[in-house]
């Protein structure tokens, strides 16, 4: 399949997309950071191409999947990984971290989905969006309100993509907790957190059952993602979820 993954330069994207490419698939990886893309290429393999590109510039965006789309003589499938997590508590958000979050979160997602969808149309594809269970299987988070948001909103602009365009298969994905891989795979979400904050918030997560005590394993997460994928628009599947299993004991 030609698949294009946005947000393939770090993290779970990177992981997604150099999977997919070992798997034999034709991947172009889309994000900000060309040189992280370069190396994510090399570790891929020959299937993969690396395309820059910022989710929140809607022309560069655009081109950046036209692009793509070229690149690998048309599209298949999307993955949109993209996505920021600002920890604040929600009388310290100002209106630029607002902005930027439904920007990356959920803006930058329709317009790449608009950018692909004719060749989505052609194909029979399938396009994937990352979720969080912090937007939809748990209470709200605190300090993590603007993403929770913006990840709800998200949930439900895959619905109104699937709605208005019955002919392409539109997937949430849903994932508990994931780590990642190593070096660049490794998920870099909590990078510009407080990390005081975080811990003090964190201790909360955990007693209330938010967090699992345990990753998922990143190859369930490929695999997972491969398997949407291969079944086109044929099989209605509109949200799928994993989560690690509990430590026992």
């Amino acid at each position: 399949m030609r698949i294009v993954v946005i947000g393939g330069s770090s993290g779970l994207g990177r992981c997604i997309g150099i999977g997919l490419s070992q798997r034999g698939h034709d991947i172009a990886l889309l994000a900000r950071r060309k040189d992280r893309l370069d190396a994510a290429v090399e570790e891929a393999g020959g299937n993969a191409h690396a395309i820059a590109c910022d989710v929140t510039d809607e022309a560069g965006c655009r081109a950046a999947i036209e692009e793509a789309a070229q690149t690998l003589g048309g599209i298949d499938g999307l993955v949109y990984t993209t996505g920021v997590g600002t920890l604040g508590m929600l009388t310290d958000l100002d209106a630029e971290t607002w902005q930027h979050a439904f920007a990356t979160n959920v803006i930058g997602a329709s317009i790449a989905t608009s950018a692909a969808l004719p060749h989505l149309r052609e194909s029979s594809g399938t396009a994937i969006y990352l979720s969080s269970i912090s937007a939809s299987m748990t209470p709200p988070w605190p300090g993590l309100g603007a993403y929770i948001t913006s990840k709800a909103a998200l949930d439900k602009l895959v619905d109104a993509w699937r709605a208005e365009h019955p002919d392409v298969g539109f997937t949430r994905f849903v994932v508990g907790d994931c780590g990642g891989g190593e070096g660049d795979g490794a998920t870099g979400f909590t990078s510009d957190w407080d990390m005081e904050l975080a811990t003090e918030l964190g201790r909360g997560w955990y007693e209330k059952g938010y967090i699992a005590g345990a990753l998922i394993d990143v190859e369930e997460l490929v695999g997972t993602t491969d398997a949407i994928l291969a079944r086109g628009n044929t099989a209605v599947i509109p949200s799928v979820t994993i989560v690690p299993r509990v430590p026992q004991g």
